[in-house]
């Protein structure tokens, strides 16, 4: 048996869990799972209906995107995962979709607004939106920059990757991340809710006013504070 097992099965059982969740069409989509003591992840195979994937099929690659195992090519976001765990130590689980209100937002190159509790309970800030990378970057190693493009935004917002698990590229889509690919599949799924209640609230009030900071601060820590008190 692989000494990668272990992750080519979270890879495997985080990658499958996107299309119950309706996240994902066709194939598009990954979701790769980190090993730090072994330097390496696995990673959805490019380009394979998810009907045919099997934890066998996940491919492992290093922090630096090169192939350590796998007859199959890694999925073609590859290089934007590899930048990502390289520079941020605590994550171990990255998503990448297409998911349509999220995309959507994306496409407008917007921050999701924080109007409501739903979004609170997760972050206390809006979704960022990276911008548009420079014509130079797209020109280059295009998905090794949009790693770098998302880092750049949560330089320039002054947002700490392990408080804000999620990113919206502008005019391509969204990434999460989490301390396991479950966590990342799980903040996938909250962001294209929280995508989708946005949407829905500027249609019924183009003027909706943003959520008050004690609301933020109260739902927020309710479930992440020194006292919190939500779940079990």
């Amino acid at each position: 048996m692989s000494k990668y097992q272990h992750i080519k099965q979270s890879a495997y059982e985080a990658n499958m869990k996107l299309p119950k969740l309706g996240l994902v069409l066709f194939t598009f989509g990954n979701v790769s799972a980190a090993d730090r003591e072994l330097g390496v992840f696995a990673i959805k195979p490019s380009g394979v209906p998810y009907e045919d994937l099997s934890p066998e099929k996940m491919v492992i690659v290093d922090f630096d995107g090169k192939t350590i195992e796998g007859d199959l090519r890694p999925s073609s976001d590859t290089l934007t995962h590899a930048v990502l765990y390289k520079h941020w130590d605590h994550i171990n689980g990255i998503v990448h979709t297409h998911s349509t209100y999220a995309t959507a937002w994306a496409q407008t190159q917007r921050d999701i607004p924080i109007f409501g509790t739903t979004h609170a309970d997760h972050i206390t800030v809006d979704v960022p939106c990276a911008p548009p990378m420079s014509d130079e970057m797209i020109a280059g190693d295009y998905e090794y920059q949009t790693g770098f493009q998302i880092m750049d935004c949560f330089k320039e917002k002054g947002l700490s990757y392990e408080e804000v698990e999620m990113v919206l590229v502008g005019n391509h889509a969204p990434f999460t991340w989490g301390k396991t690919a479950d966590k990342a599949v799980y903040n996938s799924a909250v962001l294209e809710t929280v995508a989708q209640m946005a949407y829905l609230t500027e249609q019924i009030n183009p003027q909706a006013p943003r959520l008050k900071d004690a609301l933020i601060k109260k739902h927020f820590e309710r479930k992440h504070g020194p006292n919190s008190y939500y779940g079990q």
